[in-house]
Parts: structure tokens; sequence; C-alpha cells
């Protein structure tokens, strides 16, 4: 094992593929792709030309970081599963990180941009919940915060490699997604399911 540990991080909790490549404090290569569908697809060859960039390959890491949520419900379960996976198959440690921790700066409330004007937030002394914007930048006034949930993405995986690098040796279970709301696409629980005879 070398000195300093070479860790991928990646994230598609929002309408973007980013990754970032860290050995030790050393970012080697990073990449972010704007995209509202296709993270599915692309996902896999970005990090391939990430790891490409910064002169690794794949049985060079020794873990992964991923971003867990909040965030589209879709591209949350794209992420983790392909960390779930490659941790399996690469036999190195995944280590799951909340987008509020990602975003965590000194003075500032963690904070993640979600539909309809409103915000994933984490108000001191309280659990993360989806509150409207405006909600949310008042009460990060009133607790002296500043407000900023429009983190760039490519800051975001970097963010998840730095923290997946201070806890893998330590890393619990495989990573999980954190859903702070149900799916926008979800059945009514008014109808009941049927069958349909082919």
């Amino acid at each position: 094992m070398a000195s300093e540990p070479l860790v991928l991080g990646f994230d598609t909790s929002a309408a973007h593929c980013a990754a970032a490549l860290l050995r030790g404090n050393t970012l080697l290569a990073s990449r972010l792709e704007e995209m509202s569908r296709g993270q599915a697809e692309r996902l896999m060859p970005l990090l391939e030309e990430v790891l490409a960039e910064g002169g690794a390959v794949w049985a060079d890491l020794e873990a992964i970081g991923v971003g867990i949520g909040p965030g589209n419900f879709t591209g949350i379960r794209i992420a983790v599963s392909a960390a779930r996976g490659l941790a399996l198959g690469l036999e190195v440690p995944a280590v799951g990180v909340d987008g509020f921790e990602a975003r965590a700066a000194e003075g500032t409330l963690p904070a993640v941009l979600a539909p309809r004007d409103q915000v994933y937030a984490a108000l001191p002394g309280e659990a993360p919940r989806l509150m409207l914007r405006q909600e949310a930048e008042d009460a990060a006034r009133g607790a002296g915060l500043a407000f900023a949930p429009e983190a760039s993405p490519a800051g975001i995986a970097e963010a998840i490699a730095r923290i997946a690098a201070a806890r893998f040796e330590t890393a619990g279970g495989p990573p999980a997604p954190l859903y702070l709301r149900a799916a926008d696409a979800a059945p009514s629980s008014d109808v009941p399911p049927t069958l349909i005879d082919e």
C-alpha cells in the first residue's frame, strides 16, 4: 500500500456526473459534466477517464467515496449502486458521504438545492429536512450563518474523496442512499396493485 491512499470520489445526486481522484491531499484529476439525464450510461466511462488522467487504474484504488444524497432519487441510486459494485469487485471500502457534510464549511448552513424553490437543510440542532428556500435562508440568518446551497458539483466530488480518504480505514457497512422525501414517481397508496394477463 502506498504511503498516501489513492481515493476516487464521485456524485450523481443532481443534474451532473462529478468525480475526483486524490492521492493523499493532492488532487490528481477531476471531471464535471452537467446533465439532466444519462448519468447511468456516462458514470463509468467518466470514472475511467478520471483514473486515466490521474495516471491510475482501478486496481490502484484503496477506497471509493460516493455522494449518498439528498438529491435526485434516481441519481443517488446510480452512484450508490456503482460504488457498492466497485467496492465489491475491487475489494476496497466504499464510504458514503452525505451532501451536508460535503458542503459543510465554517460559518455556513449546510444546504442542498431541491426542486420547486426548496432546499434540503441541516439546521443547527435539528435533523436534516426539506424546506422552502426562504425559510432556510431566514433560519441561517437567525443562526448567524451564511447560506450558499449552490456549491460546485466538482468541488463536492473532491470533498467526498477527501472525507472518504479520512474514513475508509474505519468504514462500516456499504453506503446507503439518504432520502429525505419520497420519490416523485412513487405509486399512489390508494391504488391497489394490479396483475395484467399477457
